[in-house]
């Protein structure tokens, strides 16, 4: 007689996951989560509509990758799930959202409760920080459908907004003002190049640099969450007109800035303004990838972009550094035409 446990899947530790992460998912929720976790589904209230002449609903789904991969090499799992939560606040940021709600999605070949308590820890963490409820979620195990040991982590972001502030990218006109916002290292993306180049070199986790200031190893620097820019570009919103917002994720800078930019405008983008994180640096050293191709896998050091007007550009970057100690760059402006152009001219004026 063939039993579930046989065919490798444990109910008594999925039972034990759900048990422990209910403290972190409760600890996000406000007065407008109207169901308890643990329920068919979650809830929230949409009073805040109300607030709104002509709401709109803002929703984006996405995952980390394999970044999982680092996390369970390093055995630290609760900054993948701030990772999570940040990359898709930022998702909808773009378009002028406010996030109100989360969902999580958790599957491997074979659940350690531990593990998912720590990744939904991490959740709740983030989603305490940029006021959202984290109100319902999914943990799944599935043996023959992962390897061994293998994570995976998506998750569906729900926000508002109102329609006449949508932020659409239909705006940006011809010399309009690129802003570059600061990563924290490689966000979510480009961890298949980077995982190749620290296989191929048979790299440590665990090494230190002399270059880098910190003392991260490895290791850590990989693991550096990917931050939220919800607190800044919230405060920017409502002192200045933000023709559009790029979240630069995989693609890279010219990718994701083409995503915003309406037909007839392109834009140039000065690589000498960038101040590039030393892991980007090692990445491209020890794998000796060329400078098209890091461009195109990682975000080198800019999570965020956003399209001004000239005239508010240098307010806009002297806000961020008195009100958040947030260093922003001028990377460029728009132009005419259809490319985002990557240079790096001799000479800067």
């Amino acid at each position: 007689m063939a039993t579930y446990s046989e065919a490798g899947v444990n109910i008594e530790k999925g039972d034990e996951s759900v048990n422990r992460i209910k403290k972190h998912v409760k600890s996000t929720f406000n007065e407008n989560v109207l169901l308890d976790s643990g329920l068919f589904c979650g809830a929230v209230s949409l009073k805040e509509i109300k607030k709104l002449r002509e709401p709109v609903m803002l929703a984006s789904v996405d995952g980390i990758g394999t970044k999982t991969i680092i996390a369970k090499q390093m055995d630290s799992w609760d900054s993948i799930g701030q990772d999570l939560v940040n990359h898709s606040v930022n998702d909808i940021l773009c378009h002028g959202g406010t996030p109100i709600a989360f969902l999580d999605y958790i599957a491997s070949e074979k659940l350690e409760p531990k593990i998912i308590e720590e990744i939904v820890k991490g959740m709740s963490i983030a989603c305490k920080e940029n006021s959202i409820a984290l109100i319902a979620g999914e943990t799944a195990e599935m043996p023959g459908t992962y390897k061994e040991n293998e994570v995976d982590i998506a998750g569906t972001i729900i926000g508002i907004t109102e329609k006449n502030k949508m932020i659409t990218g239909k705006k940006i006109k011809e010399g309009d003002v690129l802003i570059g916002l600061p990563s924290t290292g490689l966000h979510t993306n480009g961890y298949s190049l980077a995982r190749k180049v620290i296989t191929d070199n048979k790299m440590s986790l665990k090494e230190q640099f002399e270059e880098e200031k910190e003392d991260f190893t490895l290791g850590q620097l990989l693991l550096k969450i990917h931050k939220s820019y919800l607190k800044e570009v919230s405060y920017l919103m409502k002192k200045f007109e933000l023709k559009g917002i790029a979240h630069i994720t995989g693609g890279g800078i010219a990718g994701n800035l083409q995503r915003i930019l309406p037909q007839g405008i392109g834009a140039e983008v000065n690589k000498q303004k960038i101040i590039v994180p030393f892991i980007f640096k090692l990445i491209q050293e020890k794998g000796k990838i060329f400078e098209d191709e890091m461009y195109k896998a990682f975000n080198m050091g800019i999570g965020m972009i956003l399209v001004v007007s000239e005239k508010d550009s240098e307010k806009i970057i002297s806000e961020l550094k008195t009100k958040f100690e947030m260093n922003a760059v001028i990377l460029g402006k728009t132009i005419k035409g259809k490319e985002v152009k990557l240079v790096s001219p001799m000479f800067d004026n």
